[in-house]
């Protein structure tokens, strides 16, 4: 009887999940440094805004090109660079602020390169993790590699708070650099143990590439719906929390209590993980979009102003709820999307999903200072329950059903890109 970490007996997975954590980790830490590197350097929430939102502009804009290239090159490669590029940006940005040398401008810059950097590794990432394991093993690998994320996002986001109110937001994001430094390291081991193959095919133009991406994309109507509803939900709920969020923390529970709130969400993630290793519902594409709409009640929450035992005890709720939305997500990409176009779905689906962002996050401070962060965090939350309840009336999304595949107890040794090259993976509609 296999066990949920026998997956990690594959060292190429190892390796891989290894540095998607310590990738997460760094990123995780970031955003609460920023937050309050901005808010001491400005005090203006408007700013933080532009800051925030010039890294997922990026994001967004360079997300096309990324999933092109890691369906051309060998991801693994493609991941080393970017998180080897993305440490020397963080490494930089913690000079500047150490150094005093910090500004709007140069944060906003800095910013926008973080956000080009990791639209490269993002599709390369979730496109290459289907290729370390065998098929029948996709569900525990996809579970278990949720929760080293998920691990890697409590450590950041709590050790991100603690070092931005004791030894300041320049050496968190120094440590932030040295985390992204040591993800770089495990790529390269990712690269070394396993053959990975890159599909051979005559020269073609990225756009040739984008359209036969934009056709699997648009070819399944549960995708682009789901896509279409986190466009709506990512931006409220990113507006909300990342740039008002701070905010509201540093005039109630403080800085270290919000990276521990944060982290709490995050520890919520992992417990539904583990239960994802078990858990078997053939509806779960269903069940993870209907919990979706937890991320309304959470947006609630914050408008209250909640203390942080409140506020805590939400984000623990709304993690559980939207892991398993997560993992029911990666689970129906990866059993329906061909594998030498899961790189280009991902970063489609990428680009839907996190094309508001930073219209949401732009636009949250402004908004707020107009009305008032209360009105403004109402009309957030209702904005996620109507997307989440619009998803839930396409019959695409209510009725597809996982696919059991056959279970792989016996011990492995190397798996070959020929033996775990399912038809499969996607990207990030969470």
């Amino acid at each position: 009887m296999s066990t949920t970490t026998d997956v990690l007996r594959h060292r190429p997975f190892r390796y891989l999940t290894a540095g998607r954590a310590m990738t997460v980790l760094a990123n995780s830490m970031a955003p609460v440094a920023l937050s309050f590197a901005v808010l001491d350097l400005t005090g203006s929430v408007s700013d933080l805004g532009l800051v925030v939102g010039a890294r997922s502009l990026a994001n967004v804009l360079a997300l096309l090109f990324g999933g092109v290239l890691a369906d051309r090159v060998r991801r693994s490669v493609l991941l080393q660079g970017s998180a080897l590029g993305a440490a020397l940006v963080q490494g930089g940005l913690a000079v500047s602020l150490l150094l005093h040398w910090a500004s709007l401008p140069l944060l906003v810059v800095l910013s926008l390169a973080n956000g080009v950097l990791a639209a490269l590794s993002f599709p390369a990432a979730a496109a290459l993790m289907p290729q370390t394991v065998p098929p029948g093993e996709l569900r525990q690998a996809n579970a278990v590699a949720r929760m080293g994320v998920n691990l890697g996002m409590i450590a950041g986001s709590s050790l991100g708070g603690l070092l931005a109110a004791t030894a300041g937001a320049g050496w968190a994001l120094a440590v932030d650099a040295a985390a992204l430094a040591v993800a770089g390291g495990c790529y390269l081991l990712v690269r070394q143990a396993a053959a990975e193959r890159v599909a051979e095919r005559a020269a073609t133009r990225p756009l040739a590439e984008l359209r036969d991406g934009w056709r699997e994309f648009a070819s399944r109507s549960w995708i682009w719906v789901v896509v279409l509803q986190f466009l709506v939900v990512n931006a409220a709920y990113s507006g909300s929390v990342q740039v008002l969020g701070p905010g509201i923390a540093q005039a109630t529970i403080g800085r270290t209590a919000w990276g521990v709130a944060l982290a709490v969400q995050m520890a919520g993630a992992v417990v539904a993980g583990l239960l994802a290793t078990r858990l078997r519902v053939r509806r779960a594409l269903l069940l993870g979009v209907a919990l979706v709409g937890v991320d309304a009640l959470t947006v609630l929450t914050l408008a209250q102003r909640p203390g942080a035992v409140a506020l805590s005890a939400m984000l623990f709720v709304s993690g559980f709820a939207l892991e398993l939305f997560g993992v029911a997500w990666d689970l129906s990409l990866q059993q329906n999307v061909p594998a030498d176009r899961l790189a280009r779905v991902y970063s489609i689906d990428a680009l839907g999903s996190f094309l508001a962002l930073p219209l949401g996050e732009m636009a949250v401070g402004p908004l707020s200072h107009r009305f008032g962060q209360r009105p403004t965090l109402l009309v957030a939350a209702a904005l996620i329950a109507l997307a989440t309840g619009a998803a839930l009336t396409s019959r695409a999304v209510r009725t597809l059903a996982v696919r059991e595949e056959p279970t792989a107890d016996a011990p492995t040794t190397e798996v070959s890109p020929a033996t775990t090259e399912p038809g499969v993976q996607p990207v990030a509609a969470g």
